[in-house]
């Protein structure tokens, strides 16, 4: 794990140096990067360690959190996938900078054209604070594996939000979810990881239109 830190280290600052002239974060303290991009992401890990062997994918990566730390920590392939193509090109950048393209490859494109191009291929699955519950385990189905995980990451979730997604997870073909709470380091920052895994076949054609599972949600 030494060295898995270690370059999660070196991945943050060159990640806090590119975003001094180009927008990543808002986030550009040190101290609060470490906090709420590494230690957030890390929220997740156990949840990740727990999938079946095989790939690994981070939806709506952004920066590449949590997918770089995570991938770093659990030492499966991953993709890091994000429809924002200048902030692909700059977490690109910094993984071939650091030697971690064997490992690590970014997709810049939407998630239903990479459900339509390489489906059933991934063991788990993150997601933070990129869409509702309802939208996520409908996007990630068709990528998953028998058996696969997906993990979001949420601050907070409504009654409704969950039982949305309740109703939605067996048309999708996955399972109830499952949610683990903590509080970060600072004591403050609350922090629900909520986990789906894939039961069977989805009851309906997937995936749908891209945007129709954030635009028109089966429930």
């Amino acid at each position: 794990m030494e060295e898995a830190d270690r370059l999660i280290d070196d991945y943050l600052e060159a990640f806090l140096e590119a975003n001094k002239s180009i927008n990543l974060t808002s986030i550009d303290d040190r101290e609060q990067a470490s906090l709420l991009h590494v230690e957030d992401s890390l929220a997740g890990l156990e949840e990740v360690l727990a999938a079946p062997e095989g790939r690994y994918g981070d939806l709506g990566s952004g920066g590449g959190f949590p997918g770089v730390p995570i991938a770093l920590s659990s030492g499966r392939q991953t993709v890091l996938v994000d429809s924002v193509k200048k902030k692909m090109r700059v977490v690109q950048g910094i993984i071939e900078q650091l030697g971690l393209q064997g490992q690590i490859r970014t997709y810049p494109g939407r998630i239903e054209e990479l459900a339509q191009q390489e489906p059933a291929s991934f063991a788990v699955l993150t997601a933070r604070a990129l869409s509702s519950l309802p939208s996520l385990v409908e996007l990630a189905s068709p990528l998953l594996i028998k058996g696969g995980l997906l993990v979001c990451y949420k601050a907070h979730i409504s009654e409704d939000e969950l039982a949305a997604a309740c109703k939605v997870a067996p048309q999708v073909g996955m399972s109830q979810p499952r949610s683990r709470s903590l509080l970060l380091s600072d004591g403050e920052t609350a922090r629900t990881i909520v986990t789906f895994a894939k039961e069977g076949e989805p009851r309906l054609q997937l995936p749908r239109r891209i945007g129709m599972a954030q635009k028109s949600p089966l429930a």
